[in-house]
């Protein structure tokens, strides 16, 4: 039996609703538990690793990708095809080091944030979407990526924009050094 046409994107829409609405439930709960939002933003990031590392088994299956041969590749890998994948956004890539390891993630449009107006006043140090940067985390480690991965700019705080911050722990000339032992 066929499917009509658009039926799979309407179930992914409303699969990436669920997740935004509960994500906001999450988050609400969160803060409930705990006082100060230095422990949510570390609970969220957790969270985000445990998803990251197993997410990345589905997004190689999924996606088909083939080796990134450098932390450019993998930076625009993750926004071209992992956002798009699983949140339907593209956020544009900029490298932010002469040496090539550290790079923003840059969203026009954040999802996760599309049923909150703002942050309460008493939970100005909260990093709402953290859970994002744990999944990146996770995600890059499982393919033995070491990285620090941490929101620079939030419009939920006032930025212009969203932007999340890459910076890959080890040189490329490392991962070059290391590939031809």
């Amino acid at each position: 039996m066929s499917r009509p046409p658009g039926r799979k994107q309407d179930s992914q829409k409303i699969s990436r609703e669920l997740f935004v609405l509960t994500y906001g439930a999450l988050v609400a709960q969160l803060c409930k538990d705990y006082e100060k939002d230095e422990d949510v933003n570390t609970c969220l990031d957790r969270m985000g690793y445990a998803i990251g590392i197993r997410l990345i088994d589905d997004f190689l299956a999924r996606s088909a990708v083939k080796r990134c041969r450098s932390y450019s590749e993998t930076a625009d890998m993750i926004a071209q095809v992992a956002f798009k994948m699983y949140l339907g956004v593209t956020p544009s890539v900029s490298c932010s080091s002469a040496a090539g390891n550290e790079f923003s993630l840059i969203l026009d449009k954040n999802p996760l944030v599309d049923f909150v107006e703002e942050l309460p006043a008493e939970r100005a140090s909260l990093c709402y979407c953290n859970l994002l940067c744990g999944v990146i985390r996770g995600a890059l480690e499982m393919v033995h990526l070491a990285a620090e991965v941490t929101f620079l700019q939030d419009r939920l705080k006032g930025d212009a924009v969203t932007e999340i911050g890459i910076t890959f722990l080890r040189k490329a000339e490392d991962r070059k050094h290391r590939r031809n032992k």
